[in-house]
């Protein structure tokens, strides 16, 4: 059986992968525990913690990636997720037993500024308690949260009262994948503007001083999705799986 090899820079990673932004942003700078492996034509990372789960994210040819994760898993975990394409952990599922589909949703990116950044700012720690407070009432289930090991800062759009219309964070990224996470908007803020204010001067940031930005979004949230074609970010399918029974896996 042939044996995994471990790629030990950013440039091996972006070599094996074929510069597959999931891969690189999942690395990470290979120094926060991030693994990243290949075998043959495919390539994965390992990394613990981020954005809220262990993930694998996995690019390949279907018989290689099943190769690379057969090898792969023995030596994780039973909490690491495979993601990758839809198409590739679908076909995945059916190769590996014990290994069964969880979700699919989307990956979305741009390399190109939006323009749509008038009116958010970013938001300093002592405006914290406001952001955890937005995201109590509009995101609950929200990985990004102030504090959260990861999360850098938060940009943010107040309404004439001062109060808190939305806000997003710059979460998890990467040195070539800036990540947006954390986006909420107050009930009374939606449609007028606050959300594609702060994805818009989040984007842009990200999109300077990383090259490509990108965040992930659940396939039924259309609202959001339509705000991030808007806003330019294309779609590209992605979905996760896991191990049937954690449990008992040795």
């Amino acid at each position: 059986m042939a044996v995994p090899r471990e790629l030990r820079s950013l440039d091996d990673v972006r070599a094996a992968a074929n510069g597959d932004p999931l891969l690189l942003w999942a690395a990470g700078d290979l120094l926060g525990g991030a693994r990243a492996f290949f075998l043959g034509e495919a390539a994965a990372v390992a990394a613990p913690a981020l954005s809220g789960r262990d993930r694998l994210a996995v690019t390949g040819p279907a018989d290689a990636a099943a190769a690379l994760i057969r090898a792969l898993l023995p030596r994780l975990r039973p909490t690491f997720r495979p993601v990758g394409d839809e198409s590739l952990v679908r076909d995945l599922v059916t190769r590996l037993p014990g290994l069964v589909f969880v979700d699919a949703f989307g990956w979305m990116q741009t390399e190109t500024a939006t323009g749509h950044g008038d009116g958010a700012a970013w938001l300093t720690p002592s405006e914290h308690p406001d952001v955890a407070r937005l995201l109590a009432e509009a995101f609950p289930n929200s990985h990004a949260r102030p504090g959260r090991p990861g999360v850098r800062r938060w940009a943010g759009v107040r309404d004439a009262s001062g109060a808190l219309s939305a806000c997003a964070a710059d979460a998890w990224s990467a040195p070539g994948v800036g990540f947006l996470a954390g986006v909420a908007a107050a009930e009374r803020a939606r449609g007028r503007g606050a959300g594609t204010a702060v994805c818009g001067f989040l984007l842009d940031r990200l999109v300077a001083d990383h090259g490509t930005a990108a965040l992930m979004v659940d396939g039924w949230n259309t609202a959001a999705i339509r705000l991030y074609r808007r806003l330019g970010l294309s779609w590209r399918p992605l979905a996760a799986a896991r191990i049937a029974d954690p449990v008992h896996h040795p």
